[in-house]
């Protein structure tokens, strides 16, 4: 009776862990999400479709800080959306490729990938959403680690205030569940 005690403490604790990691990373998703490499320099500069205008702006700022001389915008759907508002913000559309097939990030990798090789790169800076930012770094390093990619998201809507705008509380938590999935079916751990 003693090891069926002992047994029902341990399971009880490590329900109380979870229970308490889930919560704790539902309150504080940018403590788990978020992954910024800071100032990097690169060959390319990766724009990730999606967003609300918050991703191109971001990758405009770090093309005319000296980041990167390219931009590679992958996306189906808000590629042309997106180059514009890059020229828009000051990018010549010289330095600006088009990756318009991808409708999700393991796609994004799989169909950018062979277009930085083919542009030489092998440093990529990522630019996403900051909720996306782990999932998308992970998910690129994990199709190719021979490539060094460095993730600058976006961080519009990373102060708790701005949640109810957009539905970004769902996407936070819609993303938990994405990561989970990636690594799952794909392979792609998040840690």
């Amino acid at each position: 009776m003693g090891v069926l005690k002992h047994w029902k403490k341990i399971l009880l604790s490590a329900t109380g862990l979870v229970v308490l990691l889930v919560v704790a990373a539902l309150l504080f998703p940018q403590s788990v999400l978020l992954v910024d490499d800071g100032n990097v320099q690169g060959d390319v500069i990766l724009l990730l479709g999606g967003g609300a205008g918050e991703r191109p702006t971001r990758a405009a700022e770090l093309f005319r800080a000296g980041a990167a001389p390219r931009i590679l915008v992958s996306g189906a759907g808000d590629t042309d959306g997106n180059r514009l508002l890059l020229i828009h913000r000051g990018v010549p559309s010289g330095a600006i490729v088009l990756e318009p097939n991808s409708k999700t990030t393991r796609e994004n990798a799989l169909l950018s990938i062979p277009m930085l090789r083919s542009l030489g790169a092998t440093k990529v800076i990522l630019v996403t959403s900051w909720y996306h930012s782990r999932r998308a770094l992970k998910c690129f390093r994990h199709y190719a680690p021979d490539l060094v990619f460095y993730s600058c998201p976006s961080r519009q809507g990373l102060a708790r205030s701005e949640w109810a705008e957009d539905r970004l509380r769902r996407r936070i938590r819609l993303e938990y569940l994405k990561v989970a999935g990636y690594w799952v079916y794909y392979g792609v751990c998040p840690l």
